[in-house]
């Protein structure tokens, strides 16, 4: 299995990012978009100028081995779904384009969420779950979901059908808005993390759910509310946690009773958190990627594209 060398491109709303698959082996390279200190997000049009100035930086640095891929494969919208769109996807794919018809190479789309799912089983070693049906969530600062992946037979490699989501602000908004409260570098996850981890305290935090679904839009309000009373900064962001952690929970709990014992998997950047994949793996079992393959990154496009040569 992914005997085949390939190059995979990801231009999401976060990171420029490329990756060689070589021998099994892939060599991931990545660049976050640039954010204003302050700000939680960009525009559009901001991020496919910034694409647009990144990604040749980001190919070059995986050198002329770019020459000696079999396929391409690249990520050219959110979601596996007909209406799904983002502008910045463009910038990736058209370069994806380029390359194959200057080497003479197919071109495989992806969604971006199918390269988190890739990314994430390749670095767990647990490819061999395409095969089978299981859970997958995607966390990350533009997506709080869960979807039932399933082995495809009209060609595809696997189907996702959404299956629970966040009905308001997803995990990482959330993260990312207390953190710029708390004066924290954008995006805010990895910073938030450990001081989260510092706090002694004991917080309780109830999910706010319906059917599958749960609801985030009261933890900011939560924690502006202690950062008024002056609370300190460790409580703050271990409250933040304390609540997407209660809410993933909550989804996990309800689509395990609704669909019965099958394997969980989580991808996407709020998935590095190391207090939810300690949780997470200790009740249910659930399988991480490396944090280097949870956040936004092309390894999976790479991946999806040498199955897709091998007819995996």
């Amino acid at each position: 299995m992914l005997d085949f060398c390939t190059l995979g491109i990801d231009t999401s709303n976060y990171t420029t990012s490329a990756a060689l698959l070589e021998n099994g082996v892939v060599d991931s390279r990545g660049k976050l978009l640039p954010v204003k200190a302050g700000e939680i997000g960009l525009r559009q049009s901001d991020a496919v100028f910034h694409h647009t100035r990144q990604l040749p930086e980001v190919m070059a640095a995986l050198g002329s081995r770019i020459g000696g891929a079999r396929a391409v494969g690249v990520s050219n919208r959110p979601r596996d779904k007909e209406d799904s769109y983002m502008p910045c996807f463009l910038v990736g794919l058209g370069t994806a384009q380029m390359l194959g018809q200057a080497l003479g190479i197919p071109v495989y789309r992806f969604s971006h969420q199918q390269g988190h799912i890739a990314a994430a089983l390749y670095s767990a070693n647990r490819l061999e779950l395409l095969k089978r049906r299981f859970l997958a969530f995607h966390l990350s600062g533009g997506t709080t979901e869960a979807v039932l992946v399933e082995p495809d037979t009209t060609g595809r490699l696997f189907t996702t059908k959404l299956v629970a989501s966040s009905l308001d602000l997803k995990a990482g908004q959330v993260i990312d808005r207390i953190g710029v409260m708390l004066g924290l570098p954008f995006p805010a996850g990895k910073h938030l993390d450990p001081l989260a981890c510092a706090y002694t305290g004991k917080i309780k935090a109830r999910a706010s759910m319906k059917g599958t679904s749960c609801s985030l839009s009261g933890v900011e309000n939560k924690c502006r509310t202690l950062l008024e009373r002056g609370a300190p900064k460790e409580e703050i962001a271990a409250t933040c946690m304390a609540y997407v952690l209660a809410s993933v929970d909550g989804m996990c709990a309800a689509l395990l009773n609704e669909y019965g014992e099958l394997p969980v998997l989580f991808s996407g950047g709020v998935s590095s958190n190391s207090m939810l994949r300690a949780q997470m793996a200790a009740k249910y079992g659930a399988i991480f990627a490396e944090p280097r393959f949870s956040a936004d990154n092309a390894a999976g496009a790479a991946v999806l594209a040498s199955l897709c040569e091998e007819g995996f």
